[in-house]
């Protein structure tokens, strides 16, 4: 029986997840940076009760929830697409891999409807709190769907199963994160 490597111990506990490790490191931070802003939010909320119901009463829930399903199951097709290619299903790979990013595009298309419809309705970054941290929180995930889109496409041409699992980890952090976002942003009142 061999000893484990010394580099694959380097790591600790983040060597036993899927992926490379450093990926972990980046999603740990990723983390990190999103939960400051919620507590943000939340302290906001905890000072402007009245301009935080006012906020999200604005909101169109079905624009979010929409959202929410769009995501949901581009994560699943992402875990698919790692399934397959451990099985050398190549061609699934690929597909569930192209439906997990033209998902994620739908996402974006939807999130410029809803900030150009609270535009129109005169909510700008500047109107508030809510809607300066609204702005905020959901431009910056957007800014992480668009690098998870890239991170997809680049592993659907370069498909090692280690790239796979490192990529559709980020894809899941994204989705991870909006699953807190749409309650806290949305539902909460």
């Amino acid at each position: 029986m061999s000893e484990p490597s010394a580099q694959s111990d380097s790591w600790g506990v983040l060597s036993s997840l899927p992926g490379n490790p450093i990926m972990w490191v980046l999603i740990l931070s990723e983390l990190l940076v999103f939960g400051a802003f919620l507590l943000g939010f939340g302290g906001a909320r905890l000072v402007y009760p009245d301009v935080f119901r006012a906020g999200q009463a604005a909101l169109d829930v079905r624009m979010g929830g929409i959202n929410t399903l769009l995501l949901v199951t581009s994560g699943l097709l992402a875990a698919l697409a790692v399934e397959a290619r451990r099985a050398d299903r190549f061609g699934t790979m690929r597909l569930c891999l192209g439906g997990a990013g033209l998902l994620g595009v739908a996402f974006l298309v939807i999130k410029g409807l809803e900030w150009s419809r609270e535009a129109a309705l005169g909510h700008s970054l500047s109107s508030d709190t809510f809607f300066t941290l609204f702005y905020l929180m959901t431009g910056f995930h957007a800014a992480h769907v668009v690098m998870g889109l890239v991170v997809l496409a680049i592993i659907a041409r370069y498909d090692s199963l280690e790239n796979l699992e490192t990529g559709t980890a980020f894809w899941h952090m994204v989705d991870m994160i909006w699953l807190l976002l749409f309650p806290v942003l949305y539902l909460t009142r």
